[in-house]
């Protein structure tokens, strides 16, 4: 190849043996200077020159002077500058400055610039660790890809979630008494702390089931999102051909964390209740406020920990104890980092959910008789089927919207978490069909 411009190196040194001062291209096999008479011949040339422009003019040599260093050929090195018909040029022959060859174009191996190119992209995220902004969006494109299925699988557990909590406020936990202790100026303590009882208890119900609501999302769209990762549809039977044994041990931790939170809660509650009702009724109040509060940071703790059991449950079909203790492992030294990105998830869901529950509150307020009103001002005997029907439709609205996000990030952070730690994308890779993707090849990112 050493006829062929652009490979060989220009303005090479003197051979051996050659004196400076000679200029051009010699030929392999160096002519004798002068005749068998002894006289001067010129030159000879090939017949085959180079295109102009291409090849540095010999400099003179003085006496003395060394020979020019060799012009450095493309590869490795500084990049040439640009000129007409040169090797950076656009349009020029193929150098630097032409794509597919050495620096600056689309194909080459570190990209345009110096540094990893992107990531290896098969789904919806990248194959690497994950920033906020990525999780966030790899959820809602997720949503928008398989949103038949995704919006399902939502529609069904919030009608189940509203249908629920609407039964258990309206049949068992609704009292009008305690609103109305509530509002009164003029009720005894002892009346205070039972009527703050029946609330935190009506509270605490309503916030089991949305938690009990929570995870069974999260664990059955997480088949959903993990084929979203690697770029592959999702059919909305997808659920429908999980094992029965695990849908069973998803229904378990389903049930398990919010029973462990509300126990955490209770036993917190629990020695101020007691003091209230038999001895001091301000100081029970007091300290069953500590005590909740001491609790609240115990199961907020304990949530967030075993926040990426579901989805370790449903991918490495494990069993409830094994996927708690994944989800520890994964979650330990990134406590704040998890607990940081999914409350901005639910901050933002609640945002999202709120915006369209308004307007269906309004409405029911108006259908039901000025249903608002009379629960700001505490004088009714409780909020009729109407509202409570109208808000509800509202309400399962938002939760069919919001429930992917929430979820969704929930499940790429269990993945990010293994990508991180455990070199999961190379995993996903092969899965994916990507065949170049390791950690010698284009894109692998060091762990974080």
């Amino acid at each position: 190849m050493e006829d062929t411009p652009g490979w060989a190196s220009p303005g090479s040194a003197p051979s051996d043996g050659q004196q400076p001062g000679t200029s051009g291209a010699q030929p392999s096999e160096q002519p004798s200077d002068h005749d068998g008479a002894g006289q001067p011949q010129p030159p000879t040339w090939s017949k085959e020159q180079p295109p102009p422009g291409q090849w540095t003019a010999p400099q003179p040599q003085g006496p003395g002077q060394a020979a020019p260093p060799p012009q450095p050929g493309p590869g490795w090195g500084a990049r040439p500058p640009a000129g007409p018909g040169g090797h950076g040029a656009p349009g020029g022959p193929r150098g630097w400055g032409a794509p597919g060859y050495g620096y600056g174009g689309p194909n080459t191996a570190w990209g345009g610039a110096w540094g990893p190119p992107p990531a290896a992209k098969p789904g919806v995220i990248p194959l690497r660790p994950l920033g906020v902004g990525e999780l966030l969006d790899g959820a809602v494109s997720t949503m928008r890809a398989h949103w038949r299925t995704v919006l399902g699988i939502s529609l069904a557990i919030a009608v189940v979630m509203e249908t629920a909590v609407l039964l258990l406020q309206k049949l068992v936990l609704e009292d009008s008494a305690t609103a109305g202790t509530l509002n009164n100026p003029d009720a005894s303590a002892r009346d205070l702390s039972h009527a703050m009882g029946d609330a935190m208890l009506s509270s605490g119900a309503t916030l089991l089931i949305v938690l009990l609501a929570a995870i069974a999302a999260t664990g059955l769209l997480t088949p959903v999102t993990s084929r979203a990762v690697l770029g592959k549809t999702s059919a909305s039977a997808t659920t429908g051909r999980l094992p029965r044994p695990q849908l069973i041990r998803l229904a378990g931790l389903a049930l398990l964390l919010p029973l462990m939170a509300f126990a955490i809660m209770a036993v917190g509650i629990l020695p101020g209740i007691l003091v209230a009702t038999t001895a001091s009724t301000a100081g029970g109040v007091a300290l069953a406020t500590l005590g909740g509060l001491g609790a609240a940071v115990i199961a907020l703790w304990i949530m967030n920990r075993y926040s990426l059991a579901a989805p370790a449950l449903m991918l490495e079909r494990q069993s409830i104890r094994k996927s708690l203790s994944r989800s520890a492992k994964l979650v330990r030294g990134s406590w704040w980092r998890i607990f940081g990105i999914q409350l901005l998830a639910q901050l933002i869901a609640s945002i999202v959910s709120s915006l369209i529950v308004l307007p269906f509150v309004i409405l029911a307020g108006e259908l039901d008789g000025g249903g608002i009103t009379s629960l700001v001002n505490g004088n009714d005997s409780g909020l009729g089927w109407t509202f409570l029907i109208v808000s509800g439709i509202g309400s399962v609205i938002g939760r069919m919207i919001t429930f992917p996000l929430t979820t969704g990030v929930a499940v790429l952070l269990y993945i990010d978490q293994r990508i991180r730690r455990e070199a999961l994308d190379l995993d996903l890779a092969r899965a994916a069909g990507l065949q170049d993707h390791g950690p010698a090849a284009a894109g692998a990112t060091p762990r974080g």
